[in-house]
């Protein structure tokens, strides 16, 4: 019945999307996410190299989360219609997950769509790669759907990661661009917003910040309280929990950063970075922060998701499925720099001037 009403969607949508077609084409870039409402770091990045190559060039941001009850449904629906009409008019289209629109509908042949995925990388399997596993898509809803189709280029930080990439999106070689995300220019600036953030959380003092960023899953207030109960008693350490955007947990303030700071700020503060199967891991071994994995659920997570990334290997010593023992572990001062680096060497090409990279590419292609 599912497939049905999508059949019917997306026929709907084609009926509508056709004399839109007809518009002309405009000298235009356009947008598009369901992961915020606002633009992401790596948008505004490149919105500001692609001013700065060439002024002419129009942006237009459609940025909507998909939000509960039955209106915001319907507002979304409406804002789909317009999400059409910016597609049948720009010359190039940047998603950042996938995309109702650009995956089921025929586009002009001008159109170039790229799949600028907002993660620097993938611990965990996803998109095509994660179908018809237990936190996966369904395999008849994800092809109902045409998961991850259009995309003219995928942005991949490093080989490796094109490997994952051209598995979660159904791609060939011939599809990925090797591009780090902009964001990895702000992250190895060398800036960081020090007496801005003491200020605000004035309690850190001389202590090591911890900082916690956990993937979205279930579980996940489950092992939050896990890595709080272990850091009661731990002098000298002061834990910070900066839930995924998308979840909904609880943080209590005394583990809450105070301030207006994103998640690629409070890496560049932390002392410390825990995360589980988050691709914030990437972005922590560009600086090179004593980085661990708390993966308490780490062989059942294999079964219900998968990863791409065996962590135990690629990682020893850095991963823990015991909380007492990761805390126990960061006293020790042994940590592996090495193996950190390797790490970071091999899924994420830390190239300078990204942002301006990219930038220039997407400029050419609004030439063509």
């Amino acid at each position: 019945m599912k497939t049905f009403l999508i059949s019917l969607l997306k026929f709907g949508l084609r009926i509508i999307y056709a004399p839109l077609k007809l518009f002309k084409t405009k000298n235009r870039i356009v947008y598009l996410s369901r992961q915020s409402n606002e633009k992401s770091l790596d948008m505004r990045l490149l919105e500001a190299a692609i001013t700065e190559e060439d002024s002419s060039i129009e942006q237009v941001f459609r940025l909507r989360m998909i939000e509960d009850g039955f209106k915001a449904k319907i507002n979304y629906c409406f804002g789909v219609i317009g999400d059409m009409y910016y597609l049948a008019t720009s010359k190039v289209a940047i998603v950042d997950t996938y995309s109702i629109t650009v995956s089921c509908l025929k586009h002009k042949s001008d159109l170039k769509v790229i799949q600028m995925w907002h993660a620097l990388g993938a611990i965990k399997k996803f998109g095509l790669q994660a179908v018809g596993t237990k936190e996966g898509r369904d395999e008849k809803i994800s092809r109902a759907m045409c998961m991850h189709q259009n995309y003219d280029y995928v942005l991949a930080p490093s080989s490796e990661t094109a490997k994952f990439y051209m598995e979660a999106f159904g791609v060939e070689g011939s599809k990925i661009k090797l591009c780090p995300l902009p964001r990895v220019d702000f992250i190895t600036d060398g800036e960081a917003r020090i007496s801005d953030f003491y200020y605000s959380n004035p309690a850190v003092g001389q202590k090591k910040l911890v900082l916690y960023l956990p993937t979205f899953r279930d579980r996940e207030a489950y092992v939050i309280q896990m890595l709080k109960t272990a850091f009661e008693d731990k002098d000298g350490y002061q834990l910070m929990i900066s839930p995924h955007p998308l979840s909904k947990t609880k943080v209590e303030d005394i583990y809450k950063p105070h301030g207006e700071f994103t998640a690629q700020e409070l890496i560049k503060l932390a002392d410390i970075v825990i995360t589980d199967y988050s691709a914030c891991a990437f972005e922590a071994a560009l600086l090179m922060k004593e980085l661990y994995f708390f993966v308490p659920d780490y062989n059942e997570y294999i079964a219900d998701r998968g990863l791409n990334i065996d962590l135990k290997a690629e990682m020893p010593g850095a991963v823990f499925e015991d909380a007492d023992e990761l805390v126990a572990a960061l006293d020790g001062g042994n940590y592996d720099m090495n193996t950190l680096f390797a790490f970071k060497e091999k899924y994420t090409t830390n190239a300078k001037n990204n942002t301006q990279t990219l930038a220039k590419f997407i400029t050419l292609l609004t030439k063509e």
